[in-house]
């Protein structure tokens, strides 16, 4: 379980698309003092997707991913040097600032536009159509693992606007037009909305 509060920044320093047999991809990823504490089989949110932490040395975290993560995510497209959202997983006890995030991402949506205004930054993300009836306007939405509020709907794409600061501490700072997103709506927008 997640909040959706990135805690900083990663830097892929290695990514293997070609293992054994034992999983689809090895990604490594320098956490720096985010991995402080973090142990073997810990839960982390790599762009939202809730990975596990296979091994760690020296600040830098080893992650295993199936075939699936990498063809319904973003993170197949990652390459060396990508920055990546990082949020270790909720301890009970803790404040809940965000909403309620799993880390298991709905599906990948496209930036379509990014608007520059005064002290904000709204940005426009296309979305499969599947995912639309899940998207409420002034609800919460994860993208690439932050905890947001949708600003406007329209039928295949929604606006979140940003803060300066949102900007400088996770990776939609290096966002632009064109660059896929992981997106993972409202958990109880999701059960209230189930059909099953």
């Amino acid at each position: 379980m997640f909040t959706g509060i990135i805690e900083g920044l990663g830097s892929i320093v290695m990514f293997d698309k070609k293992t054994s047999n034992r999983s689809a991809a090895k990604m490594k990823i320098k956490l720096d003092k985010i991995a402080k504490g973090l142990k073997v089989g810990d839960s982390v949110s790599i762009n939202g997707v809730c990975l596990t932490a296979v091994n760690i040395s020296k600040g830098i975290t080893e992650f295993e991913m199936i075939g699936e993560t990498i063809k319904k995510t973003n993170l197949g497209s990652l390459e060396r040097g990508d920055r990546v959202n990082i949020e270790r997983s909720l301890k009970v006890g803790e404040r809940l600032e965000g909403h309620f995030v799993l880390g298991h991402v709905d599906g990948v949506g496209i930036i379509s536009k990014i608007e520059k205004q005064t002290n904000q930054i709204q940005i426009w993300i296309k979305i499969p159509k599947e995912l639309s009836k899940h998207v409420i306007k002034k609800g919460s939405i994860t993208v690439d693992g932050i905890s947001l509020t949708i600003v406007d709907k329209l039928k295949d794409q929604f606006s979140v606007s940003i803060i300066p600061h949102t900007m400088q501490v996770t990776n939609l700072g290096y966002k632009k037009i064109g660059d896929k997103v992981n997106i993972e709506t409202d958990i109880l927008g999701k059960y209230i909305l189930s059909e099953d």
